[in-house]
């Protein structure tokens, strides 16, 4: 494991690339999983790297919570039913599949294994029993890990969403402490408390031929 931050934390110590211009992108296509506990800014990442680099692809999740305000069916979600998300485990249609906080959430096969055969690497924004699932399945795979600045700092972040109850945040912070625990687990780890460093160490590990 390999942590990339410029940042003195608590679980990342180590930065694995020195200032300069970034690695260039190797010729095979990476299934690329990036993980971290509810609040920690995957999506936000995501985005912006996706943004900046749009040869990368994306698996969008399927899931069986609500949509939030301002998401947009096929774009950050598959919103299903727990009936059909239950037909897709059955029918083997999901890479891998976790519970979390009530709800389901998997990752269409299909598309994955469509875009690598192009050699067209993907990124997957999945939670901690999901990525154990892919290590098992693809351990090819590289695997990130986005950690807060702080515990406190995370559950501010999900304070200052203003989108679930007192229990459901109760329930975010017990799980985002079992999250935070596995994170040696992973290949590389990216400290987000300043957003632009953080989007250049995304970068640099996913465009890291190693």
């Amino acid at each position: 494991m390999v942590t990339i931050s410029r940042s003195k934390h608590p679980l990342a110590t180590k930065n694995i690339h020195p200032p300069g211009n970034l690695p260039t992108l190797t010729q095979q296509a990476q299934l690329i999983v990036l993980a971290g506990p509810s609040g920690v800014g995957k999506g936000t990442l995501l985005a912006r790297l996706l943004q900046a680099h749009p040869q990368l692809g994306v698996s969008v999740s399927v899931t069986t919570r609500q949509p939030r305000a301002g998401e947009v069916e096929g774009e950050q979600y598959f919103f299903v039913s727990r009936d059909r998300f239950s037909e897709m485990v059955e029918a083997n249609e999901l890479l891998e599949w976790a519970e979390f906080a009530g709800n389901c959430y998997g990752t269409p096969k299909a598309s994955i294994e469509a875009a690598l055969e192009k050699g067209q690497s993907v990124v997957l924004e999945i939670e901690l029993q999901g990525a154990r699932q892919v290590r098992k399945s693809f351990p090819a795979s590289k695997q990130v890990f986005v950690l807060p600045p702080s515990e406190a700092a995370l559950e501010k972040r999900i304070r200052s969403r203003g989108q679930d109850s007192e229990a459901a945040i109760t329930k975010r912070l017990a799980q985002a402490k079992v999250e935070l625990a596995a994170a040696d687990e992973f290949d590389l780890k990216i400290v987000n408390d300043d957003f632009e460093q953080a989007i250049a160490d995304l970068e640099a590990a996913v465009f890291d031929a190693r």
